[in-house]
C-alpha cells in the first residue's frame, strides 16, 4: 500500500499546507540523496498546537502527541520536495524538548515522533535519533525535531 493511502486510511490529519520557514532559512536542503530538513515544531495551521515545558505546563503524554505532530510536519515538507514518501528511508533525527529542570524523561517524548515515522514508513522510517532536554525553544513550544532522509534510488 502506498504511504500516502497508509496515511488516509490510518485518519491522520495532513497538513492542509506545507509548513513554511519562520525566518530566512529553508525547510528543507536537498543534496544529493540525502534530504536535510529543518526543525519543526507542533504547529497545526501556522498555530503551535501546545506552548510550555514539559513537566511544567505540559505532560509526557501531551508532549509525545507533539513530537508526532512534528514528524507529520516533516513528512508534508519530504512530500512536498520529492512528490511521495514511498522512495524515503529515515536515517537520523534530533529532538528537542523544552523541559523543566527536573524532568529526564526526553526519550519518552521523541518517541511520539519515531514511533508515528516506524507505524507510517515501516523499516524505512527506523533511524538514530538524539533526544536533548533544553530550557527554551523558540515561540514557547515544548519540542522540536530535525530530519535526515534518504531518497531511495
Amino acid at each position: 500500500m502506498p504511504i500516502e493511502e497508509k496515511i488516509k486510511s490510518l485518519g491522520i490529519s495532513w497538513p492542509q499546507q506545507i509548513p513554511q520557514p519562520m525566518a530566512n532559512y529553508v525547510t528543507v536542503r536537498r543534496s544529493g540523496n540525502l534530504l536535510f530538513l529543518s526543525g519543526a515544531g507542533p504547529f497545526v495551521n501556522g498555530k503551535a498546537v501546545y506552548v510550555g515545558r514539559v513537566g511544567n505546563e505540559i505532560s509526557t503524554e501531551d508532549a509525545y502527541d507533539a513530537a508526532r505532530i512534528c514528524a507529520i510536519n516533516l513528512l508534508s515538507v519530504i512530500q512536498g520536495e520529492v512528490g511521495s514518501l514511498d522512495n524515503i528511508k529515515l536515517v537520523k533525527l534530533l529532538g528537542f524538548v523544552s523541559s523543566a529542570d527536573d524532568y529526564y524523561q526526553q526519550p519518552e517524548v521523541i518517541n511520539g515522533a519515531s514511533d508515528f515515522l516506524v507505524e507510517v514508513l515501516g523499516e524505512n522510517g527506523k533511524h538514530a535519533r538524539s533526544a536533548i532536554g533544553t530550557s527554551v525553544l523558540p515561540f514557547n513550544i515544548p519540542v522540536e525535531i530535525e530530519l535526515i532522509a534518504e531518497i531511495k534510488e
